[in-house]
C-alpha cells in the first residue's frame, strides 16, 4: 500500500528550533518526528511512500536515503510550494489505489487499519481523520452528521467561528478520483480548496474520529507536550532497545556515575556521560553523545545530541540544541539555545 507524507513546510511557528532544520526533522528523543511517521506506516503495511520536500530538503533526503526502516521512499522536490493537494497532484502517477496522506510533523500512533476499514465501508472519495482536542483555534474544525459525513469545514477559525471540538489532523484516506478535482501545477490546499470543492460538487466526504494519540509538533508548547506524553507512556512507540525502569528510558551504553540521582520519567540516550553529583529530574531528555558535568541539575529540559553541559549548571524548562556547550555555573529557566557557541 502507498502513502504520501507532507514534509515541505518551513515551520515558522516552531522557530528557533527550525531556523536551520526542517520541521519534520525536529528530534523527538533521539529520532526526527518524521521517523515515527514512517514507522507507523510500515506497521500497517504501507511500505511505499512519496514525500515532498522543500526547506532544507537535503537534511531529510540525506537522513532517509539509506533508511533502515524498510520503507521505499520517493522524494518529490518542490522548488515552488504547491500546497498540500497540489503536492500530491504533482505525483498523481504514483497512486493507483486507495492511499493515505500523513503529516510529516504530526506525532501519532493511529491505527491505520481501523481508519481504512471506516473509509472503505462508506465508499468515500475522501476521509478526514479528526481528533477531539481543546486548543481548537489553531486547527481546522469539521462538523459531521451521525453517519460521519462532513457537512461543513472551517480551516483554522477565529474563536467566534468555533462551534465544534473535532479538528483536522492533516491525515486523510483518499481515492485516486480526487485527482480529477485538483488543477495541475497550481497551489491547491486540501482544507481551503479541495474539500469545499468536493462538497460543492456533491461528493461525500467523511470524518473519522480517532481515539489514539495525536499532536501536531507545530509550536514549542506542542513539541514539549509530545515528548512529555511519550515519557508518560501516552504514545505507543518502539522503545524496546532501552531499559524501561520506572519510566526511566536509559540506554545501556550511557555512562552514569553511581552518585547521580535520576528521577523518572526521563530519557537518557546512547553514549551519554553524566558525572558525579548530577541530578536528572523528571521530564528530562538527554540525547545521544551528550555530556552532563559534575553537580549539574537538569529539570523538565530537552537536550539534543552532542551537547555539553558544564559543572554546577541548572537547566529548568530549557531546550539545548545540537552541539551546544553550556559553560560552568550557569542557570537557565524557560530558555531555548540553538546557536553553535559557548554561552
Amino acid at each position: 500500500m502507498k502513502a504520501f507524507v507532507l514534509a515541505a513546510g518551513i515551520g515558522t511557528r516552531l522557530k528557533p528550533l527550525t531556523t536551520d532544520l526542517p520541521k519534520p526533522m525536529v528530534p523527538i528523543l533521539d529520532k526526527p518526528v518524521l521517523y515515527y511517521t514512517f514507522s507507523n506506516l510500515l506497521k500497517y503495511g504501507f511500505d511505499n511512500a512519496c514525500i515532498n520536500v522543500h526547506y532544507r530538503s537535503e537534511i531529510i533526503t540525506n537522513y532517509f536515503k539509506n533508511n533502515e526502516l524498510g520503507i521505499n521512499l520517493k522524494f518529490s522536490h518542490e522548488q515552488k510550494l504547491l500546497g498540500t493537494a497540489g503536492a500530491i497532484k504533482k505525483n498523481e502517477s504514483f497512486f493507483d489505489d486507495t492511499f493515505v496522506v500523513m503529516s510529516g510533523d504530526g506525532l501519532t500512533d493511529i491505527n491505520l487499519e481501523k481508519t481504512l476499514e471506516f473509509h472503505k465501508k462508506r465508499k468515500s472519495i475522501a476521509t478526514i481523520v479528526l481528533k477531539k482536542i481543546n486548543l481548537r483555534f489553531e486547527y481546522g474544525i469539521a462538523v459531521r452528521e451521525e453517519s460521519g459525513q462532513i457537512k461543513s469545514f472551517v480551516e483554522k477559525p477565529l474563536w467566534s467561528d468555533v462551534f465544534n471540538d473535532e479538528v483536522n489532523t492533516g491525515m486523510y484516506i483518499l481515492e485516486p478520483k480526487i485527482f480529477n478535482f485538483i488543477p495541475k501545477d497550481e497551489f491547491f490546499d486540501f482544507s481551503k480548496d479541495l474539500f469545499p470543492l468536493l462538497m460543492q460538487k456533491g461528493e461525500k466526504i467523511y470524518g473519522y474520529l480517532m481515539d489514539e494519540y495525536w499532536t501536531d509538533i507545530g509550536n514549542i508548547f506542542e513539541y514539549k507536550k509530545g515528548i512529555f506524553d511519550i515519557l508518560d507512556g501516552k504514545v505507543k512507540l518502539d522503545l524496546d532497545m532501552l531499559n524501561n525502569l520506572n519510566n526511566k528510558y536509559i540506554s545501556s551504553s550511557a555512562k552514569i556515575d553511581k552518585t547521580v540521582k535520576i528521577q523518572g520519567p526521563c530519557y537518557i540516550g546512547d553514549n551519554v556521560i553524566i558525572k558525579k553529583g548530577a541530578h536528572i529530574k523528571p521530564y528530562s531528555v538527554i540525547a545521544n553523545h551528550s555530556k552532563i558535568d559534575e553537580n549539574s541539575l537538569i529539570e523538565k529540559s530537552i537536550i539534543w545530541e552532542n551537547a555539553k553541559v558544564g559543572k554546577n549548571v541548572k537547566l529548568i524548562n530549557t531546550i539545548v540544541g545540537n552541539n551546544i556547550s553550556v559553560d560552568n555555573q550557569i542557570t537557565l529557566f524557560d530558555s531555548i539555545i540553538m546557536e553553535e557557541k559557548t554561552i
